[in-house]
Parts: C-alpha cells; sequence; structure tokens
C-alpha cells in the first residue's frame, strides 16, 4: 500500500518521467511467507495444508514476480517492503481502524 503511494508521489516530484511500470519488490515470495507473516502478526495459529484442486493446476500462475527494471532505470531506487514489513504495516493499519471505530 504505502510503496504505491511513494511510487506516485515519486513521479508526481518528477514530471519528466512518464510511464507504465510494474510496481513489487522485484523478488518473488510465496503465499505461505504471507500466511507465515499474519500468523507472526497475531502471535498464534498454524497453517493447515489442503491438496490444490486439480482442475485449477493448468489455470494458476504458482510463480510471480514484478520486473521492475523500467521503473529503476526511471532512477527511482527506494526499496519496497517485503511480504512481512507489509502485511504487519497493513494489519496494523487495519487495527488501528477497528479500535477507532470502536471508541465511537
Amino acid at each position: 500500500m504505502q510503496d504505491v503511494v511513494d511510487v506516485n508521489l515519486w513521479c508526481w516530484q518528477h514530471p519528466q518521467i512518464s510511464g507504465i511500470y510494474n510496481l513489487g519488490t522485484g523478488r518473488s515470495q510465496s503465499f505461505n511467507e504471507v500466511a507465515q507473516a499474519v500468523l507472526n502478526w497475531y502471535g498464534r495459529g498454524e497453517l493447515q495444508y489442503i491438496p490444490f484442486p486439480a482442475h485449477l493446476k493448468d489455470h494458476y500462475q504458482s510463480f510471480t514476480e514484478a520486473d521492475i527494471s523500467a521503473l529503476r532505470a526511471t532512477g527511482y531506487a527506494a526499496d519496497f517492503y517485503t511480504v512481512e514489513q507489509g502485511v504487519k504495516s497493513y494489519l496494523d493499519y487495519l487495527m488501528t481502524k477497528r479500535e477507532k471505530v470502536a471508541t465511537i
């Protein structure tokens, strides 16, 4: 979430830069790492694995990795959040919103 805002602000501050760019860390991280980051945030729970549905096996993209070379070529050099940092930041944000609503 914050990464996209940061790139947009950087582009706004560099009006000579124009284009469509992939945004992401440039490195692949698994759904398992996302799930583990959620468990770490909550401080409890366990992963449970279920078989992948056979009818989806030929229709599922199991590997993604943003190619951010075009963005980097513009001069944008800031680091992107890792999955762990992003999950923590997002869940912290959601908890803050939930606490604000609870006090209204």
